[in-house]
């Protein structure tokens, strides 16, 4: 069952101060947090944060989270192209997820796949820049949802995830009901043209305008 006391409520009050979420993240906790799409789970890029969350949401290995950074430069060391610096400069932040490679293993298995990629967005919702700009540091992300239904929207709908996933100890950033939007496009630049994996919000004539090689334009 979700704990009110760990409720962080900006309903009400915008600016209250998201220390108390920073120091839940920084001590490994997990919090439910608003994205600029669907409300997302969230811990530290770390083997313990990442074990938490895919645990909570009955999930293996081999489907990675995403992770969410405050700036392109703060992951500067996955393997950034030509390509994947356009699509960034153009569209972040922004519901734009770019698929990297991630030869020197900064991230952990969870985070990195099989095959040595991580997905990673720079946020537009001004929660998720609060919360990374005090953390200092990446945030991982994927929709609070119970297995095979849709993502929540709502702060209520959150707390019912929780409590149906058997999650304790969750902190919950409540913004109320979050506007109807599509999920964020994944690009995958690890090959050559990148590659829309998923169209969502950003929509590929618009990727085109920056890329016009891009596989995928025709989906």
């Amino acid at each position: 069952m979700s704990d009110k006391s760990l409720n962080i409520d900006l309903l009400t009050d915008s600016e209250v101060d998201l220390d108390l979420a920073v120091a839940h993240v920084q001590g490994e906790g997990v919090i439910a947090y608003p994205t600029e799409t669907v409300y997302g789970f969230g811990s530290l890029p770390t083997t313990k944060g990442v074990a938490r969350v895919q645990a909570l949401k009955h999930r293996s290995l081999e489907k990675p989270l995403i992770i969410l950074t405050p700036t392109a430069e703060e992951v500067a060391g996955l393997a950034w192209n030509d390509e994947a610096r356009l699509l960034g400069s153009a569209f972040w932040p922004g519901a734009l997820t770019l698929v990297l490679r991630d030869p020197r293993s900064i991230f952990p298995p969870g985070i990195r796949s099989e095959s040595d990629k991580v997905a990673v967005r720079v946020s537009s919702n001004p929660i998720v820049q609060r919360i990374l700009k005090k953390l200092g540091a990446p945030l991982t992300s994927t929709s609070v949802n119970y297995p095979g239904e849709l993502p929540a929207r709502s702060a209520s709908q959150v707390v019912e995830v929780i409590s149906r996933l058997n999650g304790n100890g969750i902190m919950l950033i409540d913004t109320g009901t979050l506007p109807i939007s599509e999920p964020s496009t994944i690009v995958d630049c690890t090959v050559k043209p990148p590659e829309v994996l998923r169209e969502g919000r950003v929509q590929i004539s618009n990727l085109g305008e920056v890329i016009p090689e891009l596989h995928g334009k025709a989906i």
